[in-house]
């Protein structure tokens, strides 16, 4: 039976369309400005004030950036950081999330009352960096992983999506046999696919994104991520900054096409990432609005 809409319905269907096509044009065309702008002349870009298209395409923006080992460097340890840390966050909000989720659990509010206390109150910047001091992670790559490996919050929704799950699965596998490792790997986690993905993405996000983490304990500059790198450019190029901390070949400030090509060359990995998640993305967020 074909349902035919009323008036006031399509009206309300060209508002909303109409709302979500802006709202995708704000952010959407900036990134295209820029991308054009890498590609671009450096006289076209102070000419023109907007524009998607360059008139004569050029290389030169992308040929500056990798003349230096520096941002192909700053790349692979942000990619590093960023599949290492996205791996270990997953396993330890997983693994902790599962037993949380477990009512027969000795200690499960107390340990639930702390956690939630977390989202209240911080132990702040300093004393943070004096753990990782003590710890002796400063300089090492454990120190942009390791202190963002749990999210509260992340954990909270998992471990409600896994209290969700029909309790007559696991049930089932264990008068098959399955031990509660086996329950947890072979019936909990194939089910729980659309939050995994969903939060392996935050997660993923998060850690490309982090620059604030290496500013604090990375003072070795062969050790920048790619996050880091693009802040020294940005500020070098506002003049900012004092030069002789970085590389040679960034001493002086880059040019705006480069600057563009360098926010490209940022953006795009987590750009070429999503569209495989997406499906499960738009499920898991479902998900987790949903149960709690």
């Amino acid at each position: 039976m074909k349902y035919k809409k009323s008036l006031l319905s399509r009206i309300f269907d060209v508002f909303n369309y109409t709302f979500l096509g802006l709202f995708a044009c704000t952010a959407i065309l900036p990134f295209l400005y820029v991308l054009a702008c890498s590609f671009s002349s450096e006289k076209e870009i102070l000419e023109r004030p907007f524009y998607i298209i360059p008139r004569n395409v050029q290389l030169a923006a992308y040929k500056y950036i990798f003349s230096s080992p520096t941002l192909p460097r700053a790349f692979m340890i942000s990619v590093f950081v960023t599949i290492t840390g996205a791996a270990t966050a997953m396993f330890l909000t997983l693994t902790l999330a599962y037993p949380l989720s477990k009512k027969y659990l000795l200690g499960r509010k107390v340990l639930l009352s702390l956690i939630s206390f977390t989202l209240v109150f911080g132990g702040g910047m300093i004393p943070t960096f004096l753990v990782i001091k003590d710890l002796g992670m400063l300089n090492k790559f454990w120190a942009l992983i390791l202190p963002g490996a749990i999210s509260t919050w992340n954990l909270l929704v998992v471990k409600n999506f896994f209290q969700e799950l029909p309790q007559e699965l696991e049930d089932s596998a264990r008068v098959d046999g399955c031990s509660s490792l086996g329950t947890f790997i072979r019936i909990v986690l194939p089910l729980s696919m659309p939050v995994i993905a969903t939060f392996t993405l935050f997660y993923a996000v998060g850690y490309w994104n982090d620059y604030r983490s290496s500013l604090l304990y990375i003072t070795d500059n062969k050790k920048w991520p790619l996050q880091l790198v693009l802040r020294q450019i940005v500020l070098m190029a506002a003049g900012n900054i004092d030069g002789a901390t970085f590389d040679a070949a960034y001493t002086q400030p880059p040019l705006e096409a480069s600057k563009n090509a360098v926010i490209v060359f940022g953006t795009v990995p987590i750009l070429v990432v999503y569209p495989f998640l997406q499906k499960h993305f738009v499920k898991g967020i479902m998900i987790g609005a949903i149960k709690g």
